[in-house]
């Protein structure tokens, strides 16, 4: 590879004597390189301007330019700075070669010209050249690797404090509800309605997928949230929710009120990945307002008249509260990677909820927002998708 760029290697002389620009460039070419020809500095220029060679053969002692004022000038551009200059010249003081160096010049070559030494010499600077282009190219992939692999670490640690998070709520709501039963009954043996019994199954369920999905996670690029979508009845499924949030609510005093139709449409969804959407906003209501807070769910059909194919129909979730609301500048970046409003005082958490609810509703094809109120409350919404009569 470093054999074939050689061969092809653009170098450009510069001398303005015609007999040296002859011999120079017939032994350069008779090598297979290609060569350009400057006889002063305004063409050397001009030519270096709209081509930059692999290397530069630059004579010294030339009128209106001399070499050394040309290297300078390609030297103080980030464009041509890294460019080899091989000075020519008569000139054989040590004064002279040491100028030459002083202004970027990698070698230098006497006058009368010996053919092997410059073919040796220009050899040797243009495998340098190729050489070092080789480690800036390995060297820009290592980083652009390491950029990547810093991403999906990142995206990794999310993704597990994400499914902590989430695992607290059901074993927390089982807690509840077993202490509950303890405290209520004095018997040694404790009779359990049937609906706890499957609550706490149907909690359990949802720490197993939880747990699946952390496993799955491990196996793939975390570049977004893998969704396992199925046709999802929205009426059971927020039901349900309602229910096992249910005692979380009472614990707190919270004054909870849903308004959800009879009737909503089918939605295509991951019912895991949504329930921690809902665990999400539910859980931040509760921890960053005080004990009594009013809470309001609330579903609703919307339509898109501006799609772009067609008309689209989406169901749109409402979590409302009536607690310390929220500053419109924090609102702003509230569904970013580890920002929290600045309201949350001393209560521990780490910025990644709305985040990862964010990036669970845009898998899903929908959008996530809030409507914030300084000093009264909050309104987060999403939409899903309804699910097409095609797509079912």
């Amino acid at each position: 590879m470093i054999q074939s760029s050689i061969q092809q290697a653009d170098i450009l002389i510069v001398d303005d004597t015609p007999e040296n620009l002859r011999l120079l460039s017939s032994m350069l070419e008779e090598k297979g390189y290609k060569v350009r020809k400057a006889t002063n500095g305004k063409q050397a220029l001009k030519a270096i301007e709209a081509l930059a060679p692999d290397l530069i053969l630059l004579d010294i002692m030339m009128p209106e330019m001399s070499g050394y004022q040309i290297a300078q000038h390609l030297k103080g551009l980030p464009k041509t700075h890294d460019i080899p200059i091989i000075f020519l010249s008569a000139l054989n003081d040590t004064m002279d070669k040491v100028m030459a160096f002083d202004v970027g010049g990698v070698d230098y070559i006497t006058k009368p010209f010996q053919v092997q030494e410059v073919l040796v010499r220009v050899r040797t600077q243009i495998t340098l050249r190729e050489q070092q282009k080789q480690l800036l190219e390995q060297n820009k992939q290592l980083q652009q690797e390491i950029k990547e692999r810093k991403k999906i670490e990142s995206a990794l640690r999310v993704y597990i404090h994400a499914v902590s998070h989430d695992l607290r709520n059901p074993v927390t709501g089982m807690l509840i509800v077993l202490n509950n039963l303890l405290t209520l009954e004095s018997s040694p043996k404790l009779t359990v309605p049937r609906k706890i019994v499957e609550q706490m199954a149907n909690s359990c369920d949802r720490q197993l997928n939880l747990i699946n999905s952390l496993v799955e996670t491990s196996d793939i690029s975390l570049e977004g949230i893998s969704l396992h979508c199925q046709p999802l009845d929205l009426i059971p499924f927020t039901q349900q929710l309602i229910a096992e949030w249910q005692p979380f609510f009472d614990k707190n005093r919270v004054n909870f009120q849903e308004k959800i139709p009879s009737v909503l449409p089918l939605v295509q969804a991951d019912s895991t990945q949504l329930w921690r959407v809902f665990d999400n906003l539910f859980s931040n209501a509760i921890k960053y307002n005080p004990p009594g807070l009013n809470l309001t769910l609330s579903a609703e059909v919307i339509t898109d008249k501006k799609a772009k194919k067609k008309t689209e129909n989406w169901v749109k979730y409402t979590i409302s509260d009536d607690g310390v609301g929220i500053n419109s500048e924090d609102a702003k970046e509230l569904f970013e990677l580890y920002k929290r409003g600045k309201n949350v005082g001393k209560i521990k958490g780490l910025g990644l909820g709305l985040y990862l609810c964010q990036q669970i509703i845009n898998a899903h094809g929908g959008k996530i927002g809030v409507i914030a109120n300084k000093n009264y409350g909050a309104s987060f919404w999403f939409t899903l998708p309804v699910l097409k009569p095609e797509d079912s």
